[in-house]
Parts: structure tokens; sequence; C-alpha cells
């Protein structure tokens, strides 16, 4: 540790203390910043604490930590920085930012962030000059950091936004040669709703709707059926590679392919669509069905008032467009996978350049108040 570093506890750097339940005057005529555990998400008249000041979140969004400029209104679901003992509000602020405070929440029901045992950690604090220049040293770099992390999200945004264009824009209208039809008409259904298997920790695994995703299966969560019970579970209809699944509620209509030759079970929500293979291919099937324009008509067609779902008899009137010819379906198929390839492509780009962009700001945080700075 540096010349001058001192160990301390935390409650000896910042005194955290609990925030205040919310004053009786109407929100809509102050402008004072009312702090939740998710931010400054109102105004009040009237503030509490004298700022700039220091905040985290005590319950709900716990370990969030804001710095508030001005004069603010800590709500009771915060802890609030009652006394900076000297020390610089901004440091106080990153160093809190440094901390996993996730770690001190206690409590089965709702978890509480545990004031007291925060102020038990023990931290490294320079003196006040040294703060400064870290803080100064910390916010320019920070700077920095947003100004890239939001380039590399509105990137990211970009991407998928422009599969996404170029698939309604091949379904939005039908072009020559395309022939009007119903889902029903063209498609079989294999329909495992409301069945409920017996799950196991090994064996056949079991596909719900929580595992189709817009557009791929998604592993999670692993469950599983036992094997012996295959045959006698999947007495409705066996799946076949290439097979379009299709949720029904919670949530409707997410689309995606079985990806796989080997044995599935399925339950939960989902339907098993396969179509005539001498007038429709699945893979084109699928991007349909993922179109705008068909997600819409499903929408328009389905029904609840909490959690909305279409009955299966409704599915089968969606009206859908497709090209007569298998080879020009085909070929759109091509354009359309080769797309969404670049897409993933640069999502994959953006996703890790957005992660190294948190791993650097985590480094340079631990450089700080190691003395490393």
């Amino acid at each position: 540790m540096k010349n001058g570093w001192k160990t301390k506890k935390l409650v000896d750097v910042a005194t955290l203390q609990r925030g205040f339940d919310l004053p009786r005057q109407d929100r809509s005529s102050g402008d004072v910043p009312l702090v939740t555990s998710s931010g400054i998400s109102d105004t009040v008249s009237k503030s509490a604490v004298d700022g700039p000041g220091v905040a985290t979140g005590r319950s709900g969004s716990i370990g969030n930590v804001f710095f508030i400029e001005e004069d603010f209104w800590p709500l009771n679901t915060v802890l609030y920085v009652k006394d900076f003992h000297g020390n610089d509000p901004r440091f106080v602020f990153h160093l809190l930012k440094n901390f996993d405070l996730k770690r001190f929440a206690t409590g089965t029901g709702v978890p509480t962030l545990n004031r007291n045992c925060v102020h038990d950690e023990l931290v490294n604090v320079p003196p006040l000059a040294e703060q400064q220049r870290i803080v100064g040293l910390l916010d320019e770099a920070f700077e920095g950091l947003v100004t890239a992390k939001a380039n590399a999200e509105k990137n990211l945004q970009n991407a998928r936004a422009l599969f996404e264009s170029h698939l309604q824009s091949v379904f939005a209208q039908c072009g020559p040669g395309w022939v009007e039809s119903t889902i029903g008409a063209e498609i079989k259904f294999i329909d495992y709703r409301g069945k409920t298997p017996l799950k196991t920790t090994s064996g056949v695994r079991l596909i719900t709707a929580k595992n189709v995703k817009m557009g791929f299966l998604q592993e999670m969560p692993m469950e599983f059926i036992a094997a012996a019970s295959y045959t006698g579970w999947m007495t409705r209809g066996i799946p076949q590679k290439g097979d379009v699944l299709f949720t029904t509620e919670a949530p409707l209509a997410n689309v995606a392919q079985l990806d796989t030759d080997e044995k599935v079970a399925f339950a939960q929500r989902i339907i098993i669509m396969q179509p005539n293979a001498l007038r429709l291919d699945s893979t084109f099937l699928k991007y349909l069905l993922l179109s705008q324009p068909v997600q819409q008509r499903i929408r328009t067609k389905g029904t609840g008032a909490t959690v909305q779902g279409i009955k299966a008899s409704l599915l089968k009137l969606i009206e859908i467009s497709f090209p007569k010819s298998l080879t020009a379906q085909e070929q759109i198929v091509r354009k359309l996978d080769d797309l969404r390839e670049e897409t993933q492509r640069l999502a994959r780009l953006y996703e890790r350049k957005i992660a190294a962009l948190e791993a650097l700001k985590k480094s340079l945080l631990h450089q700080a108040f190691s003395g490393e700075m």
C-alpha cells in the first residue's frame, strides 16, 4: 500500500443511513430529486439531505450506487451517506461501486442490504489530495467508457434491426408466384399443450416453452423425463429435426426449429408444426412465422387479459402467403440464413465489446482502490 494510505472500516469513511418515507407534498409540485433503489425516478417539493450525496439500493435493486449533485430526498428503499468524514464524496461514490454490495444482503423474504455488515468492511483510503486525483482519472476514464458502451449498444441494436427490417420486407407483400393459404391447410399440428410430465434429473431432454426463443432454441433450463417414460409420453406424435416449434402462451408466438435428431420430449404450451413438405419448406415456415405481418395476425387472434394466448383452432385460421415454388422458398431461406449469420456475428462482436468495457471498468476500480493508479 502506498505511503499515506490508511486501512479503515468503511463506517469511518462514510456513514450510511436509511432513507425516508415519501413526503406528503405533491410530487409534481417540486423539483428535488427523489432517489429510489433504481435511481432518480421522480421529484418532490423539499429535500431531506444536502447535496452532493451518494445513495445505494437498500431493498429492491440492491447494490445500485448513485451520485447526486444537488440536494435530494432518499426514499426508504435506499441507504444514503450522511457523513463523509472529510473524504471526497465522489471518491466514496467510486469506492462503493467497487464493492459487491449484493453479498451484504440478508433476509429470507425480501432481501435487504445490511448496513452494519457494509460498515464493518475494511477499505484502503488515501489522503484527500490523492482521492481527488484518483477521482479525476476515474471520471475521465468512465466518461469515455460510457460513450464507448453507448455506441456499442447502438450498433448492437442496429445489427438486429437490420435483420428484422429485411425479414419484414420479404413477407410484407406477396411477390409473383406466391400463393395464399392458411396455417391449418398447410401444416400438421402435434400438440403437447396442457400435459405436465414427471421430471427427473436425467434421461430424455424435455423441451418446454421456456426453451423456445425468437428464432432459436435455448438450452436452459435443462430438464428431463425418464427414458423409460418416453414412448408412453410421446403418444401424440414424434417430432423430427427441422420441425417448427411454436409457443401458444407465456410467451405467445415464439418460434424456433428443432435442431437435433436425438430423442426429445415436449410439454407445456408448445405446438410442433410439420408442414406439407411438397408445398412448404420448414425453415421458410420458421421465418414466415417470425415475420411481423404474421406475428401481428397471430396476436390479433390472441385472447387473455393477463397472459395472452391463442387456441389451436384460431391459429389454424391464420392466413399465410408463400412462393408456390419450393426452389424460390429455398432461395429466400439461403438469403435470410446468410443475413442472420452475419447479424449474429456482429451481435457477438458488440456483446464481447460491451463485456470488455464492463471488465475494464472493474479493473480500473480495482487499480484505484489498490493504490495502483
